[in-house]
């Protein structure tokens, strides 16, 4: 082992060759190439995960973390996608407590931190797996591979896949198990410890404590149970020594020593493999349990590959994703955020020139397996096949050959097999090093390396500060991406530029025109300018596509009620609470419909039924008050205003509208006390002044009418009735002069 260490004499200066020194750098580095992410917002999938799950809020209680997914669905729900991350939602719970809510800041501290300590670790994992197991009299392990551990682990540390992981905070998923993934298979390795003296219980112990471990990365992310797999890899070839080039030429030659190999009758290997199975068979048995109804369901758009007719054709799409996620590693310079929706094209045909990238994959995927089994150098052998190991085994969960996937190209998935690249390039440095005399320009260019992967680690986490950044980042990795367009309009729509906003939304249709997300926002814009019949089309193709689009049903609703199209209208808001029962927005939407054709009764049932299904409805409320005070119910108008503002009391929305009803109903200190209320929160309201003004005007409080009358058309010099009013007053106001003159 201390051979590939020597080759690395010219790189890794000696300086830094303690594991504390080796182990300050990586940190720093790690943390150098994160910083810039700290202060970045909630991002892209953060919304969801975070921001809209209520799985993280005090009210929820800490059991339903158990039952619920990644997103706070119901894990027995049709529409769940059964990522079961409980671990990991605590983690932003625990955030979200101390950062005293939605403060984006503490999230993104705590991903920078987990990924400097994973660094740091990797310079231990790196040892083990470079240096072997040898441990000093007092059961201290050795470091035998100084220099290839630390340079293998600076490679992870400023690797530039990891962006999305750390400045993504959903990417803590992936970071949480990693971090157990990484203390498993350490712990795993604790089991060989001066084994001679310590005797069989301190050895199982150490494997269940893996196992317990791999458990709890598998709570953090489904890919954490890999590990199982990887120290059962690690403890047949490094422990065990198993030759596999040598057991592959006894049985061609039938030769009887195989029977007297001593790795198979080793029954203490036998036993680790038992537990290791067993635990692994539990393991994805409670997981399939709990996931209840079975796999989650995923679309074409998601994962297009995995749709294809032909089983061919699946093959060599899979086959192009690895290669494209071994690009990635490679070369980090094709970054995207969503990799989905036509941003890779199905291969179709075998004269796609992109074959030729399969070809490559294949081609270098060989050489390495021939060099692990067949070289003489029992070293090299197992470096190459542990190194491919950690590339390939825990990536298999995204591979598409047990299950289908949600995606098609995630760099967040290539965290934990990176660690496996990160080996082979170490050890290829070593190995130009040793047959090269040009010693200089190899340390040149690993530091090269370095440096370039730090300032795009810089560069990447600047463009995940802020979804602006990160979605126009996007479009020139992956312009054919519909998913980049939508989330760059609707990002401009946020904004308030709808222009811009429609221009994307239109090249997002086109891109894909089954995409009835962009339909439906682009309709709304449509709906917003007055363009109605451009606006029904699209809406009415959205939910031609997808029958039981909810929104799409409502806003379609609303244009036709725009379009004084009633019974359409109606027809069109029943169809949307028919596929979404609990949909408060639609009931509201459906009771201006009503009171437009003064059916009163149903617009105030409907608008109760949007404040039974979400209390704090604002517009449902104040529409309801101003109904019945409208109709003359002033009774039942300030009973219902009392329960608003019960509900929401800092509502001034609520206080203005009650208010007038209590001025109505003669109560004018509670109505004064109202307004002010009101006009505290939200002193620009012309209408607050105006009102405010009528009410002192009836109650004769004239000099304070005239005060309000003259603030309420500042505000707005074409306020309706407020000139009026005021004119009479002044009037008034004069008539009382001349009879006290």
């Amino acid at each position: 082992m201390a051979e590939l260490d020597t080759d690395l004499d010219h790189i890794i200066p000696s300086s830094v060759l303690s594991t504390f020194w080796a182990k300050l750098v990586v940190g720093f580095v790690s943390l150098l190439c994160f910083a810039r992410s700290y202060d970045g917002d909630f991002v892209f999938d953060d919304s969801e995960a975070i921001v809209n799950n209520k799985d993280l809020q005090a009210e929820t209680p800490l059991g339903d973390l158990w039952h619920h997914d990644f997103w706070g669905s119901k894990l027995s729900s049709n529409t769940s996608h059964k990522s079961y991350r409980p671990l990991t939602i605590l983690t932003f719970r625990i955030n979200y407590y101390l950062s005293g809510g939605f403060h984006p800041v503490g999230f993104h501290v705590v991903n920078i931190l987990l990924h400097g300590g994973i660094s740091i670790l990797m310079v231990d994992v790196f040892s083990v797996l470079f240096g072997g197991l040898q441990y000093t009299s007092k059961g201290r392990r050795l470091n035998l591979a100084p220099r290839a551990s630390l340079l293998a682990a600076l490679l992870f540390a400023v690797h530039p896949v990891h962006t999305e992981c750390v400045a993504g905070v959903v990417g803590r998923a992936d970071l949480l198990c990693a971090l157990f993934f990484l203390l498993s298979f350490l712990g795993y390795c604790k089991a060989f410890r001066e084994s001679s003296k310590e005797g069989t219980h301190s050895s199982t112990f150490w494997v269940l404590l893996s196992i317990v471990l791999g458990a709890v990365a598998m709570l953090c992310k489904e890919q954490g149970i890999t590990v199982l797999g990887l120290n059962a890899v690690f403890d047949i070839l490094v422990i065990g020594k198993l030759n596999i080039l040598e057991i592959v030429q006894r049985v061609l030659h039938k030769d009887k020593a195989l029977e007297n190999m001593g790795m198979l009758k080793n029954g203490g290997l036998l036993f680790r493999m038992i537990l290791l199975t067993s635990g692994g068979v539990a393991m994805l048995y409670v997981r399939w349990k709990i996931m209840g109804t079975g796999p989650p369901a995923f679309t074409e758009v998601d994962n297009p590959a995995s749709f294809a007719d032909s089983v061919l054709v699946r093959a060599i799409n899979y086959n192009y994703y690895y290669s494209l996620n071994a690009w990635l590693l490679l070369c980090p310079w094709w970054l995207c955020f969503d990799w989905s929706m036509g941003c890779i094209p199905l291969i179709k045909t075998v004269s796609d020139w992109r074959i030729i990238a399969l070809a490559a994959l294949w081609f270098c995927l060989i050489g390495l397996i021939c060099q692990a089994l067949c070289s003489e150098d029992s070293h090299k052998r197992r470096i190459l096949t542990l190194a491919l190991g950690f590339l390939v085994i825990p990536f298999l969960p995204a591979s598409n050959l047990f299950f289908r996937v949600g995606f098609v190209v995630a760099e967040r998935v290539l965290y934990l097999p990176s660690v496996g690249y990160c080996m082979l390039l170490t050890f290829g440095f070593g190995a130009l090093s040793k047959h090269t005399k040009k010693k200089k320009l190899i340390a040149a260019l690993v530091l090269g390396i370095l440096c370039i992967n730090t300032l795009r680690c810089m560069v990447r986490s600047g463009e995940w500060r802020s979804e602006e950044q990160l979605f126009r980042s996007a479009l020139s990795v992956c312009p054919l991406n519909a998913k980049v367009h939508y989330n760059v309009g609707k990002n401009l729509a946020d904004n308030g530029n709808q222009t811009a906003a429609i221009r994307y939304y239109r090249e997002a249709v086109r891109l894909n025109p089954k995409y009835v997300h962009a339909m439906n926002n682009l309709g709304n814009i449509l709906k917003e300018r007055n363009e109605l019949q451009e606006a029904e089309e699209l809406l009415s193709l959205a939910v031609q596509i997808q029958p039981d689009f909810a929104a799409a049903w409502m806003n379609l609703g609303i244009v036709q009620n725009s379009l004084k199209r009633f019974e359409a209208a109606e027809q069109s808001y029943r169809t949307a609470i028919k596929h979404r029962r609990k949909y408060p927005d639609c009931y509201y939407n459906l009771g201006r419909l009503y009171a437009d054709l003064n059916r009163h009764m149903d617009a105030l049932n409907a608008w109760r039924n949007a404040t039974v299904l979400k209390p704090e409805h604002s517009l449902a409320w104040n529409n309801m008050i101003i109904l019945l005070d409208n109709t003359g119910n002033l009774a039942q108008a300030e009973a219902a205003g009392r329960e608003a503002l019960e509900l929401i009391p800092n509502d001034h929305s609520l206080m203005f509208s009650l208010a007038n009803v209590l001025g109505k109903s003669q109560k004018y200190k509670e109505s004064e006390a109202l307004f002010l209320k009101a006009i505290k929160a939200n002193p620009n309201a012309a209408s607050y002044h105006g009102n405010l003004a009528v009410l002192y005007h009836r109650w004769g409080h004239l000099d304070l009418a005239k005060k309000h009358y003259e603030i309420s058309l500042q505000l707005d010099p074409t306020a309706p009735g407020t000139k009026e009013n005021y004119g009479l007053l002044r009037r008034k106001l004069e008539q009382l002069q001349k009879k006290d003159v």
